[in-house]
């Protein structure tokens, strides 16, 4: 374990939980209730795959970067504890599984992952030439749902809502924080010429747009409780999240952002985990459970 500990710190392999159960919960309303444990095996496979060689291509090619920010100067490629051979090598036999296990889903589902794996992956160069690289990080997010949805069904037919409203929410939720995370960097984008809107618009402004993208979360998964006919547990559920929201902004403001790691990753995750949660108990108690 001691010598795969570097690996799960690199790609942060507990920060599953932020896109993971958002691609479960979509899997669970297109199927209106537990999918197929084969399916169900291969979304998981899928989404975990997915995200390392998206996060290991985000330390190997942020490597030079990492290395001259203090924040982040520890990490295992600054420190050659890891070799960017190596590092390359997850990457591919990553993207290799993520493929694989989506054509083995269905056809379209593997017709569609190479255009999402140049999301996933593109997102790390983006930071290099645009400020809207946390909306990018969105979209690469709000996938999640989408695929798992169509692993389920195995095409677009039939209504779309649900999982477009659920993706439309990850995406606005995934960008609200991380304008937080990005705030601790401000100074370092701005001089190293990286691009990021408190970078470009100041902390202040970033975490009032932060707080304005979760506002709109919120309205999404409101569409989502009547569009999918959501009953009072995933309202409970998302009565929890908005309270873990409201939260994560009142811990950071622009002279204190101390407390950004607890917004960004413990409060975040909790916030994925209870409307997973709520929607598998919403769905049960619907089918008489």
């Amino acid at each position: 374990m001691r010598a795969l500990a570097p690996w799960f710190s690199l790609v942060k392999f507990g920060h599953s939980v932020f896109a993971l159960p958002f691609a479960l919960a979509s899997a669970w309303l297109a199927s209106g209730g537990p999918p197929a444990a084969r399916v169900l095996l291969l979304v998981v496979l899928c989404a975990v795959a997915a995200r390392t060689a998206a996060m290991a291509f985000n330390r190997l090619v942020d490597a030079r970067f990492d290395a001259e920010n203090p924040r982040t100067a520890g990490r295992e490629l600054p420190r050659g504890v890891l070799r960017p051979a190596a590092v390359t090598a997850l990457v591919l036999g990553a993207a290799g599984v993520f493929v694989a296990g989506a054509f083995a889903l269905n056809p379209l589902c593997g017709r569609l992952s190479v255009p999402v794996l140049a999301v996933l992956l593109g997102y790390s160069l983006f930071k290099r030439f645009s400020a809207l690289a946390h909306f990018v990080l969105g979209l690469a997010l709000a996938l999640a749902p989408l695929g798992a949805w169509v692993a389920v069904r195995g095409d677009l037919a039939g209504d779309l809502t649900p999982p477009l409203l659920l993706a439309a929410a990850v995406l606005t939720w995934v960008a609200g924080f991380d304008l937080i995370y990005a705030c601790q960097d401000e100074a370092f984008d701005r001089a190293r010429g990286l691009h990021s809107i408190p970078a470009r618009f100041g902390v202040a402004r970033a975490l009032a747009l932060s707080s304005a993208l979760h506002g709109a979360t919120l309205v999404f998964l409101l569409l989502l409780v009547w569009r999918a006919h959501l009953g009072w547990a995933f309202e409970l559920a998302l009565g929890g999240a908005a309270l873990l929201l409201v939260w994560q902004h009142a811990i950071v403001s622009p002279a204190d952002l101390s407390r950004a790691d607890l917004a960004f990753f413990t409060l975040n995750g909790w916030v994925a985990l209870a409307l997973f949660g709520g929607t598998v108990l919403d769905l049960h108690l619907g089918k008489g459970g």
